[in-house]
């Protein structure tokens, strides 16, 4: 399935259900996930879309080191699977007169996470999820996984998303080989992983 006016549909469906309802988007690094994510929250609008990332619940650089997985970024492992748990349950629980829950984004400028960066207001409907491990089978993943009404995996051809992969980490300062490093390296493992869990979304997307 390509994405076009049904996959927004699809999400306008879940957002006037008549009650909260959260959509994950998964897929392997450099697949589109946050770009699907950031143009059906656009196409719906913020009265009844808002997006928040698994990526702000990165490690920091510090833990990383301290943990000796500062060459593995990325990896599941590093990653505060039982912190995004907990905040897609109080996402998932807040009713429309609720204050509105605060998630952390992560900066790409400065490979960290950065607290509080979006603002999810309680009286909106759909709250679009996107990351690598929505449905990892191990740790908090499940957890999560349990408050979303679906799960969308996205698909490239690997050519692309190892193209657009390289491109980024040349973009925020890596060297060409450190980029092809990084992107046929601990990225294509964690691809691997990823892909490993497809079997359980509830509709792939398909992009070009």
């Amino acid at each position: 399935m390509t994405p076009t006016a049904g996959l927004v549909e699809r999400a306008r469906a879940l957002a006037t259900a008549g009650q909260r309802a959260i959509l994950g988007i998964v897929g392997a690094p450099g697949s589109g996930k946050s770009t699907l994510a950031a143009t059906l929250a656009e196409a719906l609008g913020p009265d009844l879309a808002v997006v928040v990332g698994m990526d702000g619940f990165h490690l920091s650089d510090a833990v990383l080191a301290a943990h000796g997985s500062r060459d593995r970024k990325g990896a599941i492992d590093t990653f505060d699977d039982g912190g995004y748990a907990a905040l897609i349950g109080r996402i998932a629980d807040a009713r429309p007169s609720d204050p509105p829950v605060y998630a952390p984004v992560f900066d790409r400028a400065i490979e960290e996470p950065v607290a509080a960066g979006v603002e999810v207001p309680s009286a909106v409907p759909l709250v679009i999820t996107e990351g690598n491990y929505l449905l990892a089978a191990c740790g908090s993943w499940p957890a999560a996984r349990a408050r979303m009404a679906e799960v969308w995996y996205v698909e490239v051809p690997d050519g692309v998303r190892l193209a657009r992969l390289e491109a980024r980490h040349r973009a925020f300062g890596k060297s060409p080989a450190e980029a092809a490093r990084w992107a046929r390296g601990s990225d294509q493992v964690n691809a691997e992983l990823i892909e490993s869990t497809r079997v359980a979304a509830g509709l792939v997307v398909e992009l070009g």
